[in-house]
């Protein structure tokens, strides 16, 4: 695709600067632009320490604050509200630049984990939880967005793979540290520990983030704030929430909550993602149902996995965990392999590659149900799923970035954002609602490993519509990723 920026504000090509169209020869960690790497990495691996730790901490704090009917509220409203966040942020980015949202989103992330980490009630906690996910979804999107300016092209897909290195440490550490802190200190210094921790990569990238991509004010030639498509987010938000609230439970007075959020969330995401993402049409919005399906698909299996181990044959939660370790590892491997300049030329054959790799994974998680089946076998098979994951994540940003004019990178990496986490949304929601019909019972589970090593507790014919649920999904991706190539001669995406 041709690039626009010749026609972009000031702020939006900066000359001289990293990001401007120069070409050095050096990588992301070379002079220019190593602080600014280190810094937006360094953000990123604190907010992953904080999403792999959390989980660890919630029952301790659930239980602490006398709130474990709200249990679910303190995840439900952090997902809800980053898809808020996600969408502001691509609106400010694209008028103002990415430091305002990456600023205002370090701060808040770190008031939202004093909030919480402080919180005498579970209600507290939980409104501490919904200013982590609304300030989340703020940085991740500007950090994008700070990609797509502050870098050439040549190492926007090394800088990508940069962001997914970050999750490999905590994911392998950040459960075991949140129990250990949990178990000897107490839940609260889970959040309490990193409150001011989050604010130091801000230190070290803000001088780099603004002499790479100088702010502007919303003068008279910037773009108007679109309150239409904030309304449409927060209709996206308030539905997500609702569906969430009524799948918690199977009584007949909870469809009436999730009635209410698909009657909000369908026709506003219809009209809040690009034009063309529920159809795969051709191009960006490919890349963009692409992203929202993969995830779908690969999270169902990634959560419901330590569950079927657990109650079905007999690991306990430790051992089940373990199954997950590897996969960190490989998904940074993918991530890398993509950002390698001489797999430039073939990134939609990569993509394609990393679909069928996570469909393999997906379908053959569930043969550990028979007893016949290694109990290792499921730490292979999402291994390599996982290091699809990082052929295609990462390749589905890149392209985005690609594909969108400097004056929308914001918006479309704000769509990129909110598909990928309203497909886990509607996607958990469908299959636990699925899951707990067919008799499942996940805190039962927990609470009774070594009972639920017989399989009394949850059936095998549960799990099995969950994976089948979860593979028809990457099986559709499949298909979608036969459709990244544009069909205009004139915009070709290698």
């Amino acid at each position: 695709m041709t690039d626009t920026s010749a026609d972009a504000p000031a702020w939006q090509n900066a000359p001289g600067q990293p990001g401007s169209p120069r070409e050095d020869g050096g990588g992301v960690l070379s002079r220019p632009y190593r602080a600014l790497t280190l810094g937006c990495v360094s953000t990123v691996l604190l907010i992953a320490f904080e999403a792999m730790a959390v989980g660890t901490a919630m029952p301790a704090a659930a239980e602490a604050l006398d709130g474990v009917s709200l249990y679910a509220f303190a995840f439900s409203a952090f997902f809800t509200t980053s898809l808020l966040g996600m969408a502001v942020s691509g609106q400010w980015c694209d008028r103002t630049g990415p430091t305002g949202p990456v600023v205002t989103g370090v701060i808040a992330f770190s008031g939202g984990l004093l909030l919480s980490g402080t919180a005498q009630s579970m209600w507290v906690f939980v409104a501490g939880r919904a200013v982590q996910g609304a300030a989340g979804g703020l940085v991740i999107v500007a950090l994008y967005v700070t990609v797509r300016h502050a870098y050439p092209e040549r190492l926007r897909p090394a800088a990508l793979a940069a962001f997914s290195a970050a999750w490999v440490v905590p994911s392998m550490t950040g459960p075991v540290i949140s129990g250990t802190v949990t178990e000897h200190l107490s839940w609260r210094y889970v959040f309490l520990g990193i409150t001011v921790l989050v604010v130091l990569p801000l230190l070290v990238m803000l001088p780099a983030l603004r002499r790479a991509v100088p702010s502007r004010g919303p003068d008279a030639d910037g773009e108007p704030f679109d309150w239409r498509r904030l309304r449409l987010a927060a209709a996206v938000a308030l539905g997500a929430g609702l569906l969430q609230y009524g799948g918690q439970d199977l009584r007949w007075l909870s469809l009436l909550p999730a009635a209410a959020g698909l009657v909000l969330l369908v026709p506003a995401a219809l009209r809040l993602l690009p034009a063309g993402t529920f159809r795969a049409a051709r191009g960006m919005p490919s890349a963009i149902a692409l992203r929202g399906l993969v995830s779908a698909g690969y999270m169902v299996s990634q959560t419901f996995l330590p569950l079927l181990l657990v109650t079905r044959r007999g690991l306990t939660p430790t051992e089940a965990g373990l199954a997950l370790v590897v996969s960190g590892a490989t998904w940074a491997l993918g991530s890398q392999l993509q950002s390698r300049p001489r797999f430039e030329a073939r990134r939609l054959a990569l993509v394609r590659l990393g679909t069928v790799l996570i469909a393999l994974a997906v379908a053959l998680v569930p043969a550990v149900l028979a007893e016949s089946v290694p109990v290792w076998t499921p730490a292979l098979v999402m291994s390599v799923g996982a290091l699809g994951m990082g052929l295609v994540i990462s390749s589905c940003a890149v392209l985005v970035l690609r594909l969108s004019p400097p004056t929308e990178a914001g918006e479309n990496v704000a769509s990129l954002q909110v598909c990928d986490s309203l497909a886990n949304v509607v996607m958990l929601t469908a299959v636990g609602t699925a899951f707990a019909a067919l008799g499942g019972d996940p805190q039962a589970a927990a609470a009774e490993p070594g009972a639920a090593g017989s399989g009394a507790t949850v059936g095998a014919e549960a799990f099995a519509v969950v994976y089948a649920a979860a593979a028809a999904v990457t099986v559709l991706a499949v298909v979608v990723a036969g459709r990244l190539r544009t069909a205009r001669a004139a915009e070709p995406v290698r």
